[in-house]
């Protein structure tokens, strides 16, 4: 006997998590911060474990009133998630439906494709242009009456790429007041080029207060190094907010998640330290896999893009043999994470030895 399942569920890929890495392998797969967490942080979380035995507060009145104020906008408009992927789920299903259409580029954010064939609405992917950019004119072509939702991933995932302010501006107001444009910042703490700006990082709150039509995601996974506790939130209309609130999760944010979320904002300066040391290990396994000979792009996230293409497949057997485990896309490319000191000479190492294997074999 077969038991009735949804159609069409059977063209929807489950996502895949980053590979697990072996006793004593790099873990540079999943994007992840190389550091353990803050004392502060586990303080926080040691006064919250007496009461798991309770609902957490569905509302997270205290981590919302915190960030209303940091970005200075209503609580209204601020909504929490099981981290930025759940947070993006919630505006789909609030804005699409059957037969509407959700444009992105591509590649991104491997998730994005699944959450729209979730909600029933239709992917439109637009293929990046010849740097690994989003191709802005592209997006604004495939725009139809149909189309409810457009994410820009800034910096973006996996190739470490950003739509400059002033592009993104442009590509904002030129989309219709009607299709919800939705600027996910989930990297954007990583980010030092013309985008970073001080505090209040990136441009996504910038163009959220001056466009009724821009909601904004920030998560707490990668630069907070909160990602196994799973807290995320969103900037958006006020509409737009409510309608995510009704298609959430009930109780989704844990008061574990909320708790380490409130002592991560009151500990920024030591996490400043920490994202800088990320941006230099970034730097670094740039030019290590460069000097390698892989064709690397220059990022503003906390990872490396390899668009090796056919020989995707040899770079991971190759970081693999060498005990690190990356994102491998077959045919496509490699994201490395950019971990820490001793992960990142590992892969030195890994590439050091295939670069000394060819030129030997070239010369016997």
């Amino acid at each position: 006997m077969t038991l009735p399942s949804r159609p069409g569920l059977e063209s929807i890929p489950a996502y895949r998590q980053g590979r697990a890495a072996p006793a004593g392998a790099s873990k540079l797969s999943s994007n992840e911060s190389p550091h353990p967490p803050l004392p502060s942080v586990v303080r926080a979380l040691e006064q919250q474990l007496s009461t798991i035995n309770r609902y957490p507060r569905m509302n997270a009145p205290e981590i919302i009133a915190r960030l209303a104020e940091r970005y200075d906008v209503d609580a209204a408009q601020v909504t929490v998630g099981a981290g930025s992927v759940e947070l993006a789920a919630q505006l789909i299903n609030a804005v699409a439906g059957d037969g509407d259409e959700v444009v992105f580029a591509w590649r991104s954010f491997e998730a994005y494709p699944s959450l729209v064939r979730i909600a029933g609405a239709v992917p439109v992917e637009v293929p990046l242009d010849a740097e690994h950019r989003h191709d802005l004119d592209a997006m604004l072509a495939a725009i139809t009456p149909r189309t409810r939702l457009v994410f820009v991933c800034n910096p973006n995932n996996p190739t470490g790429t950003v739509v400059g302010a002033a592009d993104l501006e442009r590509f904002v107001a030129a989309v219709p007041r009607d299709v919800l444009v939705v600027i996910d910042e989930a990297y954007v703490h990583f980010d030092r080029s013309e985008y970073f700006s001080g505090p209040h990082r990136g441009a996504g709150i910038d163009l959220f207060r001056r466009h009724p039509h821009v909601a904004v995601l920030h998560t707490f996974s990668k630069a907070y190094g909160l990602a196994g506790l799973r807290i995320g939130y969103a900037i958006a209309p006020v509409d737009v907010a409510d309608g995510q609130r009704k298609v959430a999760v009930p109780f989704g944010v844990t008061d574990l998640a909320q708790a380490a979320a409130v002592a991560s904002l009151d500990a920024e300066d030591e996490l400043a330290e920490r994202i800088d040391e990320v941006v230099a290990q970034r730097e670094r396994l740039l030019a290590v896999l460069r000097d390698a000979g892989w064709p690397a792009v220059a990022s503003e996230a906390n990872f490396v893009w390899v668009p090796a293409g056919d020989r995707a497949v040899e770079l991971d057997e190759l970081l693999q043999a060498g005990g690190v485990v990356a994102r491998t896309f077959p045919g496509e490319g490699v994201r490395i994470s950019a971990g820490s000191e001793p992960d990142i000479d590992r892969v030195a190492h890994a590439v050091a030895q295939a670069l000394t294997a060819a030129h030997e074999e070239a010369h016997a």
